[in-house]
């Protein structure tokens, strides 16, 4: 079964561009293809091959990893094994590689890529749900050449749907800053038991405490799949937000959570009542891990590679 005509592997973003126009919306960016390649497999079935795949996985700035001045930008075609063997980024975001290393089984993770992740758009991406709680920047090269950089949720326009055409527009990467001093992150999830790829329920919380310890200073959590779109779970963090680190608290934060966050029920995955529980497991369990990383600076992802 043949899947494309054509196949280019350009070395800049530009050329990418360049390609994409000469095909006029006939061809598509790929990079791991872990997604893709079944999208086109199931299309051949009912039309004609696509015509041409434009290979982003040669071009140097969205393949590479780089920290200036406590800003980590990672590059869109970046994979999540890439990412998951970083030191820097498990000890400064470490909630990212969390969710980077349980994608899928470890073959999925060496080809598959951040930017993939985030570019289908999928309201439960774990990549993604990392990137909200970081407060992450994504770059875009539009198809009349002009870049910009985007907060993350403004890449998401519904379920499966993103503001990036991958027909005409470029993903080049993503920045957000890395866990200073009081600062800390951690991602939980809970999945069918038998694996399949999507989780029933993720959670990424980012904080900082107070130079105490005994507040907490600001705060970030994500919770996915809840809306159409990846949201950041705001009633909840203002609950939390220069509060004391008692369970008291938490157990507030997780009654907001129970009134204000309405999961839906799907057929594939979990009821929302049981979503609805989950909510509160995982805030008990990412809460407080990324508060102890913020009060102790030891950092050490778990899970990682478990799938």
């Amino acid at each position: 079964m043949q899947l494309w005509e054509n196949y280019h592997t350009p070395s800049t973003v530009t050329e990418a561009l360049a390609l994409l126009a000469s095909y006029n919306g006939a061809g598509r960016v790929i990079a791991g293809g872990t997604d893709l390649l079944i999208d086109l497999q199931f299309a051949a079935e009912h039309q004609q091959p696509q015509q041409a795949l434009i290979d982003i996985t040669h071009i140097p700035e969205m393949t590479n990893i780089v920290i200036t001045d406590g800003v980590c930008n990672i590059g869109a075609a970046v994979t999540h094994t890439a990412i998951v063997q970083s030191e820097a980024i498990e000890h400064g975001a470490t909630c990212l590689v969390e969710s980077c290393g349980v994608v899928g089984g470890p073959q999925v993770r060496n080809v598959g890529t951040l930017g993939g992740n985030v570019a289908h758009a999928l309201p439960a991406g774990d990549g993604t749900t990392s990137l909200v709680a970081l407060d992450a920047e994504a770059e875009v090269a539009w198809a009349d050449g002009s870049r910009e950089w985007l907060p993350i949720l403004d890449l998401f326009k519904g379920p499966g749907v993103s503001a990036i055409d991958s027909t005409k527009d470029v993903l080049v990467g993503f920045r957000f800053a890395l866990c200073k001093t009081h600062e800390g992150s951690a991602f939980k999830r809970i999945m069918r038991p038998q694996g399949v790829a999507l989780p029933i329920l993720g959670c990424a919380v980012w904080v900082r405490l107070d130079e105490q310890h005994a507040h907490y200073d600001d705060v970030r959590i994500c919770l996915a799949p809840v809306a159409p779109t990846p949201v950041r779970a705001t009633e909840v963090e203002a609950v939390l937000r220069s509060q004391p680190l008692h369970n008291d608290t938490l157990t507030k934060a997780v009654t907001i959570a129970r009134e204000t966050l309405h999961p839906r029920t799907s057929k594939y995955r979990a009821t929302a009542d049981y979503r609805l529980e989950m909510i509160e497991t995982l805030l008990r369990q990412a809460i407080p891990m990324a508060v102890e990383r913020a009060r102790t600076g030891i950092a050490e992802a778990e899970g990682v590679g478990l799938g």
